[in-house]
């Protein structure tokens, strides 16, 4: 599997994202928000993903150059509208908006409408720790998840990230889809021709399904919780829809526009493009920073510390993506294959070399 620095990515990545007309500073964000989850592991989110934001500006359905805009707001909270931009941008500029509010009166939500696929969770959500902030971060997305007795796929892999700054200790930084696995898994399974494990995804009739292709073959994705909790799964699911989307003003359920451009976005909308949703809480707002800051050091080293089963450890939300990080700084990003013919075919496309 061939490997590429961070900084071959980034400047290959940040020359595609230009060539499409976003703005110069839009474009590093853009790739900076894209590329975050290449160093965490985030394999499924990262790189292999900027093919399908061109061929989604191809098809118009991708602004390069929104004008990114409050629409409502009172001293706490915001509707933001991102003109139809990439949400690699929106999401970041929203984040700050909650950041900002924050900062004036102890908290700040901010619930996005008109934007697209965003990246990683996690990446949004870490923006406030460097101002001794809590950061919670969630977004919509395609209709690919088959409620809980559903054959129907009307919520998307919905994820929540929320981040804890702490002291001496690594940040807690947790990102979760709510479904068993996010649709990303399911295409590295394919490009690999991977089965996929027992409890991922049902076939349209509603069996259980291993096979890497039964969501593209009419099936759907399962909530977290599996055969016996999937009940829990898609009541997060719904939260993060209705917190995105419905408060916002974006479509949301089966109205959510698919990330894919040979899939058309419905053609009776009920609202405008898909939703995140963005918390930041400073921490001074409910105890001095310093002194919450060693309790959750005291909270991390106590948890990573618990006895653990023969040949395992205890892990802290956030250590694997950390420590994935700091080894693919120093020794590049792998990809497959696949991505990066992928990546070749976009960039002789824009005239842009890898």
């Amino acid at each position: 599997m061939p490997t590429f620095s961070y900084s071959q990515l980034f400047t290959f990545t940040e020359s595609v994202f230009r060539a499409i007309g976003c703005p110069a500073d839009d474009a590093t964000l853009a790739t900076e928000t894209l590329l975050s989850a290449d160093l965490r592991g985030v394999d499924s989110h990262g790189v292999a993903r900027l093919v399908g934001y061109v061929r989604l500006w191809e098809a118009g359905r991708i602004n390069a150059t929104p004008r990114v805009g409050i629409t409502y707001e009172t001293p706490s909270t915001a509707v933001v509208d991102g003109d139809g931009g990439l949400g690699l941008v929106v999401g970041p500029k929203a984040m700050r908006v909650a950041i900002e509010k924050a900062q004036q009166v102890g908290t700040g939500w901010v619930s996005v409408k008109n934007s697209n696929h965003f990246g990683i969770a996690g990446y949004h959500a870490m923006l406030p720790l460097a101002h001794d902030m809590m950061g919670i971060a969630m977004t919509n997305a395609s209709p690919l998840v088959a409620p809980t007795y559903s054959l129907d796929r009307l919520l998307g892999t919905n994820p929540i990230a929320v981040a804890v700054p702490a002291g001496e200790q690594p940040d807690f930084v947790l990102d979760m889809a709510t479904t068993t696995a996010a649709n990303g898994k399911l295409e590295i399974a394919q490009r690999k021709g991977l089965p996929l494990p027992e409890g991922w995804a049902q076939t349209a009739d509603g069996q259980p399904s291993t096979d890497a292709n039964a969501v593209k073959n009419g099936g759907a994705l399962l909530p977290l919780g599996g055969a016996t909790g999937s009940h829990k799964g898609y009541g997060l699911g719904a939260v993060v829809d209705i917190f995105s989307a419905v408060l916002s003003g974006a479509n949301y359920g089966p109205w959510v526009p698919p990330f894919v451009a040979f899939l058309q976005p419905s053609a009776n909308p009920v609202g405008q493009g898909l939703g995140h949703f963005f918390g930041a809480m400073r921490v001074d707002a409910f105890r001095p920073a310093d002194e919450f800051k060693a309790h959750m050091d005291n909270w991390i080293s106590t948890f990573r510390s618990a006895q653990a089963v023969e040949g395992k450890k205890v892990l802290i939300p956030g250590d694997p993506e950390r420590e994935m990080a700091a080894h693919r700084l120093l020794e590049g990003i792998p990809l497959l294959d696949a991505v990066v013919k992928d990546l070749e075919g976009v960039g002789a496309k824009l005239g842009v070399k890898l």
